[in-house]
C-alpha cells in the first residue's frame, strides 16, 4: 500500500484502488487479485503481492491467468522487495512470460527511478510506457546475456573474437586458449572503464571543490573589505592619500585611486582592488613607516617620522603604477 501511495494513488478510494479485485477465470468464479488500479472505470494495472521471502518465479503463472481475462495493460508481481512489471508486447491481450521492467527496492538505481516515474498517476500514459517497454525488455535481456558471456564465454562468443584476431584454424586447443584470453580481456576492459569513470569523477569533484573554495574566499574577502571600508581613516591617513593622489594625477586618472582601511594599515589602491595596491601606510602608532611592493610582490618598508617624508619616496609610487599598468596590459593581450 505505501508503494501504491508513492505512485500517487489513493489507496482509500475504492474507485481508484480496488483491493481483492475479483477476476473470474473460466469456470472459476470469484478469483481475486490483491490490488487493481483503475482509470475511468477500467482496470489499468493489476498487482499481485507475495510474502517477502517468496520466490517470485513460482507465482508469475498465476498473474498471467489474471491478466489474460482482464482489460489491464500492465501487471505487477512483487514480494515487497522485488518488483516485476509485465505487459503484452509479444501477443496482444496476453501477458508476456518475461517482465519488461524490474527492480529491487533495496538497491534502486537512478535510471530505474526515472522509469518508475512513468507509472506515477501524474505522468501515467499507456502509449508512452508501451513505446519504451520493448526497449527496456530487450535491453535487460541483452545485458543479461553480456554479463553471462563476460563471466563464462560460450564457444560461439569466443569464436567471434578468434575470427577477428587469429589467422589459424580454431582448434580445440585454440578455443580453450582464447576462452581465457576473452575472460581476461573483458575483466581488463571493465576495470579500465571503472578507473576512467573514477578519474573523471575525482577531477570533477576537485574542480568543483576548487571553485567552491575560490567563491567562499571571495565572499570572505568582500566581507572583510566591506567591514574595513566602514572604518573612518585618520586625518594623517587622508592627508597622505591626498599627497600621493596629487602626485599621480599627471600619470593616471585620479578617479581610479581609492583607499582601503585595515586594522593595522591604510592602503592606497588602484581600480578599487587590493590586487593593485600602490602602498600601505602604517602611521597610527608611535612608529611610522610606508610599505611599497616590488615586482616580486615583496613589501619593502621605509621608516618615516612624519607624513612629510612621503615626498622623499614619491618616485616609488610611480614605479608601482607603471608595473601594475604593464601587468594589466599583458593580461588583456592574452
Amino acid at each position: 500500500m505505501p508503494f501504491i501511495q508513492c505512485l500517487g494513488y489513493d489507496v482509500f478510494n475504492p474507485v481508484e484502488v480496488v483491493p481483492e479485485f475479483i477476476s473470474d477465470i473460466g469456470i472459476k468464479k470469484g478469483e481475486k487479485i490483491d490490488y487493481a488500479i483503475m482509470k475511468d472505470g477500467q482496470v489499468t494495472i493489476l498487482i499481485e503481492c507475495k510474502h517477502w521471502a517468496q520466490n517470485l518465479d513460482l507465482h508469475d503463472g498465476q498473474l498471467l491467468r489474471y491478466f489474460n481475462v482482464s482489460k489491464a495493460k500492465f501487471s505487477i508481481l512483487t514480494n515487497g522487495i522485488q518488483y516485476r512489471f509485465y505487459t503484452d508486447l509479444e501477443e496482444p491481450n496476453k501477458m508476456d512470460e518475461k517482465p519488461f521492467f524490474e527492480f529491487d527496492i533495496t538497491e534502486m538505481k537512478d535510471i530505474q527511478v526515472e522509469e518508475l516515474k512513468k507509472f506515477h498517476k501524474s505522468y501515467f500514459e499507456i502509449d508512452k510506457i508501451v513505446a519504451t517497454a520493448s526497449d527496456l525488455k530487450y535491453t535487460k535481456e541483452i545485458k543479461s546475456i553480456l554479463i553471462n558471456e563476460l563471466k563464462n564465454p560460450s564457444p560461439v562468443f569466443v569464436k567471434f573474437f578468434i575470427n577477428q584476431v587469429y589467422n589459424g584454424k580454431a582448434t580445440e586447443r585454440v578455443l580453450i586458449q582464447f576462452t581465457e584470453l576473452v575472460k581476461a580481456s573483458a575483466q581488463q576492459v571493465i576495470s579500465d572503464i571503472i578507473t576512467d569513470r573514477l578519474k573523471t569523477a575525482l577531477k570533477e569533484n576537485e574542480t568543483k571543490s576548487a571553485e567552491e573554495a575560490q567563491a567562499a574566499a571571495a565572499v570572505i574577502a568582500d566581507n572583510i573589505q566591506e567591514i574595513e571600508a566602514k572604518k573612518e581613516p585618520t586625518q594623517e591617513e587622508l592627508e597622505s592619500f591626498y599627497i600621493i593622489k596629487s602626485f599621480l594625477r599627471q600619470k593616471i586618472d585620479i578617479k581610479r585611486l581609492s583607499f582601503r582601511n585595515n586594522q593595522t594599515y591604510f592602503a592606497i589602491v588602484l581600480d578599487d582592488t587590493n590586487r593593485k595596491t600602490i602602498c600601505r601606510l602604517y602611521i597610527r602608532g608611535n612608529k611610522k613607516y610606508i610599505g611599497v611592493f616590488n615586482t616580486d610582490k615583496k613589501e619593502i618598508k621605509t621608516d618615516i617620522k612624519s607624513i612629510d617624508e612621503i615626498y622623499n619616496i614619491i618616485g616609488q609610487f610611480e614605479s608601482v603604477v607603471d608595473f601594475l599598468e604593464n601587468k594589466n596590459q599583458k593580461q588583456e593581450s592574452k
